[in-house]
C-alpha cells in the first residue's frame, strides 16, 4: 500500500491553522500528543467494555529521545488506527474524532472521558517539528499497520507500517530551533506541568514521571486532612498550610470537580492575582482562570477540573459563557456553606480564619447580594463585650443589636483604630456601651453598605458627636465668677481660644462621665463629615487631611483641666509671667494630646510638641 495526497483543512470547523501561532507556548505540543494517547487508551477500554475488543494491554505512554537523530517519539498502548481512520482523523484537520466516538459509545463511557480533538491537537507538533511520522496498528481484527508522514506542508504520504503491537507512535523530527526539547529535564518539566494528573503512567527511560492520581477525583468523605495538606504542599511548596479548603464535585448544571484552598494572607500574596490551576479532564490548561473565580475570592488556590468551561480553540483562554457565571456562583456558595459549617462546629478555627478572610467576605457581600445573604448571619466583629461562650470578644451584628437595643436604641458604636482611639473606647465602656471594631481600609464603604441593609440602624464612630449619656449633667451646673463675670466653661473656652489661635476650631466644654482613664480633652468630627473626607481621600488617592473646622471638647471633670483653670485664676501661686506661659503651654499640650488620637503629628507639629514636652517636664521638676 502506498498513497499520496493533500491534507484537507476544514476552515468551517476551525480558524485557519497558523503553524506557529495557534498555541501560546511551544511546549504545548507534548501536552497535546500525550492527551491524544490518553484518548486512545480510554477509547480502547470502552471498546473492551462494549465487547467489541476481547482485551487491552496495560495502559502506558512512553516518551523516547534520540539526540543524534534529533527525534522525540510518543508511543501509547491505545486502540490504534486503520488506514481509513488515519485519512479521516489526521488528514482532515479538526474533524472531531473524540466527539464522534463519544456519541457512539456514550453508554459504556462511564467515568472515562475523552480529552480533546485529535486532529487539531496533533498538528501542534509542527510548532517544533520539521517532519512528523505516525506508526500505528489498529485493535481491529486483521488490521494492517499504517505509516503516515508529513513535512509540514499540505502534502502527506501513507503506506504500510512496521508496528507489531496495538497502539500508536508519533515521531517528531525536531527543527533546529527546538533542540531544547531533547533534554530529559525539560520533558519532565512539561509533563509535570501539563500531564501530571493524567490517569495513565507516562514513562521516560522506564521511569514513571507523572503522579496519575488526581485527589479531586476522590470523594471528600474518603479523603483525609493529611491528604488535602499534602496535595496543597505539592502544588505550592514552601508555603504555610492553608486556612481551610473546599472540595468541589457537581455534575449539574455543569460538570466540575476540584479542591480550593484559602491561604494564609501574607505580604507576598497578591490578592488580585489568581492562583488556581485550571484543568480540562486532567489536562492542565491554565493557571490564570480569574473569569471562573468571583473577584472577592481571587486569593483562593488549588485546582478546578471541568470539561464544561468554554475554552478557545487552543485551550489558552476562556470564552464568554453563562456557565462561567454559574460556576462563580457555585464556588461562592460552597465557600459560604463551608464557613457556615465551621462557624457552627469549629468556633476557634473560624475566629482564626476570620482575621485573614473578613476583608474578602465584606467585599463579596457588597458586590454579590446572593453571597451576602448566605454569610450575613456568620459575619463576626471584634467587640468590647466580654460575654461568655466560644465567641467571647466577637459578635455578629444581629446579636449586638439585640443585646444593646434598650440602651443604645439601634445605634452601633464603632472604632476604626482601637489603639489610637483607646481613650474614646474607655469613655464608652465606662458607661456600659459596647463598641465594635471596623478597622480595615474597606470598612468605610462596608458600614455604608450595612446601613443600607439595616435602614433603622445608625453607625457612629466613637470620636464623632458624643452621646448624651456620656455627659454628666449634674457637674455641668456652673456658677459665674464675679471677678470675671464668666462661668468656668466660658473662661476655659477663652483661654484655649487665645492659646491655640485657630479661628476655625470649635471649642466645647462638658463634664464627661467615667473613671480616671477619660482624657482631659477629645477631638470630635461628625460621622457624616468624617465619611465624606475618607471617601474623598480614597477617590483622589491622597492621604486624608484632617480639617480645620473640627471640635475640641474640654472635659470639665478632669483634674488637669480643673488645675489649669486654678492656675489661670492665680489660685496656684507662681509669677505672673510664668503663669501665663504655663497656661498657654498646657492648653497647646492638651490639644496636641487629643489630636494624636486622630492622626500622627509630623514635621513642625511634632517638633513643637517635643519642645513643649521638655518645657512642661522642666516646670514640673522645678517645684
Amino acid at each position: 500500500m502506498y498513497e499520496q495526497g493533500n491534507i484537507s483543512i476544514h476552515t468551517e470547523n476551525i480558524f485557519p491553522i497558523i503553524k506557529k501561532a495557534l498555541y501560546s507556548e511551544r511546549d504545548i505540543f507534548l501536552r497535546e500528543l500525550i492527551s491524544n494517547s490518553v484518548d486512545a487508551i480510554s477509547k480502547l477500554k470502552m471498546l473492551v467494555a462494549a465487547g467489541e475488543v476481547p482485551s487491552a494491554p496495560e495502559p502506558e505512554i512512553n516518551i523516547t529521545l534520540d539526540k543524534e537523530a534529533k527525534t522525540i517519539a510518543v508511543s501509547d498502548t491505545g486502540l490504534g488506527m486503520t488506514a481509513d481512520e488515519v485519512k479521516k482523523y489526521i488528514n482532515q484537520v479538526a474533524f472531531s474524532s473524540a466527539e464522534e466516538f463519544i456519541k457512539k459509545y456514550s453508554a459504556s463511557a462511564g467515568e472515562q472521558g475523552i480529552i480533546g480533538h485529535f486532529g487539531l491537537g496533533f498538528y501542534s507538533a509542527f510548532m517544533v517539528a520539521s517532519k512528523v511520522e505516525i506508526q500505528t496498528l489498529s485493535c481491529r481484527e486483521g488490521a494492517q499497520a499504517v505509516h503516515w508522514q508529513c513535512d509540514g506542508s499540505p502534502s502527506f504520504t501513507i503506506d504500510d507500517g512496521d508496528r507489531t503491537t496495538v497502539g500508536t507512535t508519533v515521531i517528531l523530527h525536531l527543527q533546529e530551533d527546538a533542540t531544547e526539547f531533547l533534554e530529559e529535564l525539560e520533558l519532565k518539566r512539561i509533563v509535570k506541568k501539563y500531564c501530571d494528573f493524567m490517569p495513565f503512567p507516562i514513562k521516560l527511560k522506564g521511569e514513571v514521571i507523572n503522579k496519575q492520581v488526581a485527589l479531586w477525583d476522590k470523594s471528600p468523605t474518603n479523603t483525609t486532612k493529611e491528604e488535602y495538606l499534602e496535595f496543597y504542599r505539592y502544588l505550592y511548596p514552601l508555603q504555610e498550610d492553608p486556612l481551610f479548603w473546599i472540595h468541589l464535585n457537581t455534575d449539574y448544571p455543569f460538570v466540575l470537580k476540584g479542591i480550593l484552598y484559602f491561604p494564609q494572607i501574607k505580604q507576598d500574596i497578591d490578592p488580585n492575582k489568581p492562583q488556581i490551576k485550571l484543568y480540562s479532564n486532567h489536562v492542565f490548561v491554565s493557571d490564570n482562570c480569574e473569569e471562573v473565580i468571583p473577584k472577592f475570592l481571587l486569593p483562593l488556590r488549588g485546582v478546578i477540573d471541568s470539561t464544561d468551561i468554554p475554552l478557545n480553540v487552543s485551550r489558552s483562554f476562556l470564552q464568554g459563557d453563562r456557565r462561567v457565571r454559574q460556576i462563580q456562583d457555585y464556588i461562592a456558595r460552597k465557600v459560604a456553606d463551608h464557613l457556615g459549617k465551621m462557624y457552627r462546629e469549629q468556633p476557634a478555627e473560624f475566629i482564626k480564619c476570620w482575621t485573614d478572610i473578613s476583608i474578602f467576605m465584606k467585599f463579596g457581600s457588597m458586590n454579590n447580594d446572593k453571597f451576602y445573604q448566605q454569610i450575613k448571619d456568620i459575619m463576626i466583629y471584634p467587640t468590647t463585650y466580654q460575654g461568655e461562650g466560644e465567641y467571647r470578644g466577637f459578635t455578629t451584628l444581629q446579636d449586638y443589636l439585640e443585646r444593646t437595643k434598650d440602651k443604645q436604641r439601634n445605634k452601633v458604636f464603632y472604632t476604626s483604630n482601637p489603639s489610637a482611639q483607646a481613650s474614646y473606647i474607655d469613655l464608652y465602656k465606662s458607661q456600659g456601651f459596647e463598641v465594635l471594631t471596623f478597622d480595615s481600609f474597606i470598612d468605610n464603604h462596608f458600614i455604608h453598605f450595612l446601613e443600607g441593609q439595616y435602614r433603622e440602624v445608625r453607625f457612629a464612630r466613637v470620636d464623632a458627636e458624643l452621646e448624651e449619656q456620656l455627659i454628666d449633667k449634674e457637674k455641668k451646673t456652673e456658677l459665674i465668677d464675679p471677678k470675671t463675670n464668666q462661668t468656668p466653661s466660658d473662661r476655659l473656652q477663652s483661654i484655649f481660644r487665645k492659646a491655640l489661635n485657630k479661628p476655625n476650631l470649635k471649642i466645647r466644654t462638658e463634664a464627661l462621665k467615667g473613671n480616671g482613664t477619660v482624657p482631659p480633652a477629645v477631638i470630635l468630627l461628625s460621622e457624616l463629615q468624617r465619611r465624606m473626607l475618607e471617601m474623598s481621600a480614597v477617590v483622589q488617592q491622597k492621604e486624608l487631611v484632617f480639617p480645620d473646622d473640627h471640635t475640641l471638647l474640654i472635659n470639665l471633670s478632669h483634674p488637669l483641666v480643673q488645675n489649669l483653670l486654678k492656675l489661670e485664676q492665680g489660685q496656684i501661686i507662681t509669677s505672673s509671667s510664668l503663669q501665663e506661659d504655663t497656661v498657654s503651654l498646657l492648653c497647646q499640650h492638651i490639644y496636641d494630646l487629643a489630636m494624636m488620637a486622630q492622626k500622627r503629628l509630623e514635621g513642625e507639629e511634632m517638633k513643637q510638641f517635643l519642645d513643649r514636652s521638655q518645657k512642661v517636664l522642666t516646670l514640673l521638676t522645678a517645684r
